[in-house]
């Protein structure tokens, strides 16, 4: 069986909050509406995750939150994974190892530029950058999470808000 992983860029986040740790930034109104916005144009073309991991920090959590409630996922079942925040290439890696082979598809909610870089390095892409809200669609040959590494995907899609363009 194949895999599918669905890397997904939170929302835009307010930078009006000085006295706020980047952990703790929140969604803009706009990162609110175009991330519930990117849920319901994937769930409409059934490309959604029975399993959503996401980084902690709270514009990713809320962007995963969007997404549960446009997929139907109860928020409580949102799994947080600390490893990726902040997260480069390598640890992006580990976390995608080491995930559960009883969900053949899942989504992932995080950062740049660590969710680019990590779509460049899984398939052969040339993204130049992930917008927020953005979501990059890989598809694995291998029946094992822990198979997955450099160049072993291949793009399914690559859409963002302001994409005027049909996804490819």
């Amino acid at each position: 069986m194949a895999k599918q992983l669905l890397l997904v860029r939170h929302g835009k986040s307010d930078h009006g909050h000085l006295h706020l740790k980047d952990f703790d930034r929140p969604l803009n109104h706009k990162g609110n509406k175009n991330t519930f916005a990117m849920a319901e144009k994937l769930a409409s073309k059934e490309l959604t995750a029975p399993l959503l991991v996401s980084s902690p920090a709270l514009r990713a959590i809320s962007t995963a939150r969007h997404f549960a409630e446009a997929w139907n996922i109860p928020e409580d079942e949102i799994q947080k994974e600390l490893s990726i925040y902040e997260a480069n290439t390598t640890a992006l890696l580990q976390v995608v190892n080491g995930l559960p082979n009883v969900f053949d598809t899942i989504a992932m909610f995080g950062h740049n530029p660590g969710f680019t870089d990590f779509a460049n390095y899984l398939a052969d892409t040339a993204i130049y950058n992930i917008p927020t809200s953005g979501v990059v669609i890989l598809n694995f040959d291998v029946a094992d999470w822990a198979e997955i590494s450099h160049h072993t995907g291949t793009m399914l899609l690559f859409d963002f808000p302001k994409n005027t363009e049909e996804p490819h």
